[in-house]
């Protein structure tokens, strides 16, 4: 199938000319056929020489352009109708500038009521201003369905497998149905039962028209009513989008490059797809500029759309999306370097994003893949260097820790994700353990060294005396201390504040071996020629470790 919107000036004969080729009236509401004015979108189809044609007709009077222009906006060719008896008029010039703005290429203009004037001055003035496009004379409708069909068998071939996303048009409720909604389908495909997402909740296709008949699948590009399950008709309408679960990024902030830019106010409507949007303006030099949209949509870089201010009846600019996750400008100079960067007509490709974001963003996935990670591989030895200076100094602030945080590496090195930082720390020689980054074969302090030094040479002399709290205090040797000369290997923590040589546990086994078996607390307490406060904590530690048993008198034996 293909799609043709129409457009021209209010009464030149747009929706005669489509009925005349399809013999459907596209005017449906009651006011539009008492009035003989189109107010709305209206719809009708036919088929010319086997190719099915849908035609999207849309109001030519001023006040009616926005729903003219979310008849365009989703659709690729336009068929541009200029009255021989009128010749160009204000609603064509405005029209004209939303066709250009919105970057269609595939124009046919149409000369209607030539037998009501002389059609010559009305074909200069089309031909001036579609240099490229046929134009023909509406009487002649042979003629007129032959460039239809030059004109749609130009169209570009559309995706069957592109994420959907059908911007809604129309939405109503049919009695013993529900809910129906009606788009233009510019990429991928719709088949019955497909789960759909509006507005962050799922809903269903239960059924699919096209052409007014029903059909299980239909692909793009096309005119559909999508019966929904799964949303209410007042909670979906024009604007609103029916897509692909999951594929989609919803965005209030993008920047755009400007096409055919006229003065741009700071309030200005946002038109792309069926979407009417306010958006604060902010220019990003004489090409570029980021929008704040008053609404999120679910766009894309590549998307079209114009912006109109509707004050002053006027197309100030087309837009095409650059970029749908921008930088926020906090620096001074951030604004002038973005204008810079989009000067080009793109934005620089994120340095780091999973590739489902990349897809999403409308970005090519490019770059060095880590796990769902695609990262810039410039970036990524950046941020492996700053890895090395950031846990360097850490250490350096930190030095009897057990380890530096993953979390803080991931925040101080700039990593969107924790999932990243074992990734960086490869081939560094950095390990992690426990959730902590350490340097393997790290040596004590020297105030620590010393401190443990002088406790290894009490300890030598007696294996077993622990020194006291004041002890400890007095060489300065706190929790954190003792816990880094534990991990050393220089010595064995028994209980909180109770520390031994490294090879207490199998000295104090060779000891206790030699006495009578079993034995208890105090006969250890004797042999080990210690204090009951280390004895104690000492058995139940080699009880744990298996090197003696606990009977149910108390006493021990060892195994």
């Amino acid at each position: 199938m293909y799609v043709v919107a129409t457009a021209g000036h209010v009464d030149h004969g747009k929706s005669t000319l489509v009925h005349r080729l399809t013999g459907m009236w596209p005017d449906r509401l009651a006011e539009e056929q008492r009035r003989g004015l189109t107010v709305d979108l209206g719809f009708a189809w036919t088929t010319i020489d086997g190719r099915d044609i849908a035609f999207v007709d849309v109001p030519g009077h001023e006040r009616f352009v926005a729903n003219m222009l979310a008849g365009v906006g989703p659709v690729p060719a336009v068929m541009f109708v200029v009255a021989a008896t009128e010749g160009w008029m204000p609603q064509s010039q405005e029209h004209f500038a939303a066709v250009r703005a919105l970057g269609v290429e595939h124009t046919l203009v149409v000369i209607s009521k030539a037998d009501l004037a002389d059609p010559a001055p009305a074909v200069a003035h089309a031909r001036e201003r579609f240099p490229d496009s046929r134009v023909v004379i509406g009487t002649d409708l042979d003629q007129v369905r032959t460039e239809l069909m030059s004109l749609v068998d130009g169209l570009p071939v559309p995706d069957p497998d592109a994420d959907v996303r059908l911007w809604v048009d129309r939405s109503f409720t049919v009695r013993g149905v529900g809910t129906v909604v009606t788009g233009t389908l510019a990429a991928g495909t719709i088949r019955v039962g497909d789960e759909l997402e509006h507005d962050g909740r799922q809903v269903t296709a239960r059924g699919v028209q096209s052409l007014g008949r029903a059909e299980t699948t239909v692909g793009a590009v096309a005119r559909v009513a999508v019966n929904l399950r799964g949303v209410d008709r007042d909670l979906i309408g024009r604007g609103h989008t029916v897509r692909t679960p999951g594929a989609w990024l919803d965005t209030s902030a993008i920047d755009v490059g400007l096409r055919s830019a006229d003065k741009l106010h700071q309030r200005l409507m946002l038109h792309i797809g069926s979407a009417a949007v306010p958006v604060h303006v902010r220019p990003l030099g004489d090409a570029a500029a980021r929008l704040r949209l008053a609404r999120p949509l679910p766009l894309r870089i590549g998307d079209v759309g114009l912006l109109r201010d509707p004050g002053e009846h006027r197309i100030a600019a087309g837009v095409r999306v650059l970029d749908v996750r921008p930088a926020p400008l906090r620096r001074r100079g951030d604004a002038r370097a973005r204008a810079a960067e989009l000067a080009g007509g793109r934005a620089a490709l994120p340095v780091c994003a999973t590739a489902k974001e990349l897809h999403a963003m409308g970005f090519p996935v490019e770059g060095e893949r880590i796990g769902d990670w695609v990262v810039d591989e410039r970036w990524w030895a950046q941020r492996r260097g700053h890895l090395l200076e950031v846990v360097t100094q850490w250490f350096a602030e930190h030095d009897v820790a057990a380890g530096m945080p993953l979390e803080t590496v991931r925040s101080q090195v700039g990593l969107p994700a924790l999932e990243l930082v074992p990734a960086l720390l490869a081939g560094t020689g950095l390990q992690v353990r426990d959730g902590l980054v350490q340097r393997p074969g790290a040596q004590l302090p020297p105030r620590v060294d010393e401190a443990v030094r002088a406790v290894q040479k009490w300890l030598a002399a007696e294996p077993f005396r622990a020194p006291d709290a004041d002890e400890l205090a007095e060489l300065k040797l706190g929790t954190r201390e003792l816990a880094a000369a534990v991990r050393a290997g220089r010595l064995t923590r028994i209980a909180d504040g109770i520390v031994l040589g490294p090879d207490a546990y199998d000295r104090a086994v060779e000891v206790l071996k030699t006495l009578p078996q079993p034995f208890t607390v105090a006969e250890a307490k004797r042999a080990l020629n210690t204090t009951r406060r280390v004895a104690v904590p000492l058995l139940e530690q080699l009880d744990a470790r298996g090197c003696t048993r606990r009977g149910d008198d108390g006493t021990r034996h060892t195994l």
